[in-house]
C-alpha cells in the first residue's frame, strides 16, 4: 500500500517503506530513544533493536484522506521521562514528514515496546 497525493500535475505515490525510513531515521536521532522495535515481536521473532533496513517493521502507516496516521514502536533508555521522549518523537516525525515529503500527519502514536539500560 502506498500513500497517494493528488496534485494538479498528477498523482504521487509514496511507499510505506519510504515513509518508514524517514520516520525511523527521525526517531532514532532523538535523545532517550535506543532504537526502533518490531510491532509484532513474537511473530517476527525479533526482540532486539531494528536496523535501518528493517524500520518498516516498527512503523505502521495508515492513510486518512490527504493525511496519514503513524504508529511508531520504540525502545527507550532507562531513566528518561517517557512523556517528554514521546512528545519529542511526535513533533520530530510530524516535522520531518511535512518538510521532506509534504505530508501532514493527523496523529503520531508512540508505543514503548521496551526499556534498555545503556552500558557506559
Amino acid at each position: 500500500m502506498a500513500v497517494k497525493i493528488q496534485t494538479p500535475q498528477g498523482t504521487i505515490e509514496i511507499t510505506n517503506e519510504s515513509i518508514a525510513t524517514i520516520v525511523g531515521g527521525a526517531v532514532t536521532n532523538i535523545l532517550g530513544i535506543v532504537g526502533m522495535a518490531s510491532k509484532n515481536q513474537i511473530k517476527d521473532n525479533l526482540n532486539s533493536v531494528l536496523h535501518k533496513e528493517n524500520y518498516a517493521k516498527g512503523v505502521v502507516i495508515r492513510q486518512e484522506g490527504e493525511n496519514i496516521a503513524v504508529d511508531v514502536y520504540t525502545i527507550v533508555s532507562y531513566g528518561v521521562k517517557l512523556s517528554e521522549v514521546s512528545y519529542n518523537v511526535q513533533e520530530k516525525v510530524k516535522y520531518n514528514l511535512q518538510t521532506i515529503l509534504g505530508i501532514t500527519a493527523n496523529s503520531v502514536n508512540v508505543y514503548v515496546q521496551g526499556v534498555r539500560v545503556l552500558d557506559e
